[in-house]
Formats: structure tokens, sequence, C-alpha cells
């Protein structure tokens, strides 16, 4: 596709959809959130072909190849020609685990809770993310 290009990590995290905008995208480059081959990255930094990238949106750990570097942004059906999910299960796994404890059911009609509820609510949240 692209013929020794230099693409930027930020462009490229955008582009295969990763990130909404490419703002987002270097913000977390800025944070230290995008790691590629085990150093944490700028914006700036080139991505090439074969290389691993580490996104960490907490609380799990993505892990992707690069297959080919694109510019453009494009169709999420395309993704998987530009670059290939090798994040290992148990990561995944972590993402279930915080979603599963955090449901909590009110009666329709029964208003707001109050502040007693509301710490008890609270404390259950906390305890759950930590499963």
């Amino acid at each position: 596709m692209t013929e020794n290009k230099d693409i930027r990590i930020d462009k490229y995290l955008w582009s295969v959809r990763l990130y909404k905008t490419r703002s987002i995208a270097s913000d977390e480059c800025r944070k230290g959130r995008i790691i590629i081959n085990d150093i944490q990255v700028k914006p700036s930094r080139t991505v090439t072909k074969g290389e691993t990238i580490i996104v960490k949106k907490p609380p799990v750990n993505y892990t992707f190849r690069v297959i080919e570097p694109i510019e453009n942004r494009v169709s999420a059906k395309l993704v998987s020609q530009f670059m290939e999910d090798i994040t290992p299960e148990e990561e995944k796994l972590k993402l279930d685990y915080r979603h599963a404890g955090g449901t909590f059911h009110r009666d329709k009609g029964t208003g707001r809770p109050t502040k007693k509820e509301r710490r008890l609510i609270d404390r259950l949240q906390d305890d759950s993310n930590f499963v």
C-alpha cells in the first residue's frame, strides 16, 4: 500500500481506528500508554512493518502487530489488513471481569439513591474492580 513512507505512530493509531481522533492518540503517546518494542514512544515516532505495539487502555494492555503502515483512515472491515490483534486471552478477560461486577439494578420510580445507598454502591464498585 504505502511504499517506504514514514508514518507517525499517532496517525497510524488513528487510521486503524484504535482512537477516535489523532489528537487523542497523540495524548496517549505523551502519557506513556503506547509502547513499541518495550520503549514508550512519542507521537512523532515512525511505524514500520512487523513492529509490536502495546496500547495501555486500563485495565487491559492490548498488543498489536503492524502488518502494513497506513496513512489514511480505513473502514473497520479493512483494519485487519493493516494490523493484527495478538492480545493474550487473559488480558481480554480482565475487561469481562470489570464489566461483570459493575451492574446494579434499581427499580423504576424509586428516585435518586440516598447518601447511604450511594456509599454502598460505591463500596461494591470498588470491591469489584479488584477481581
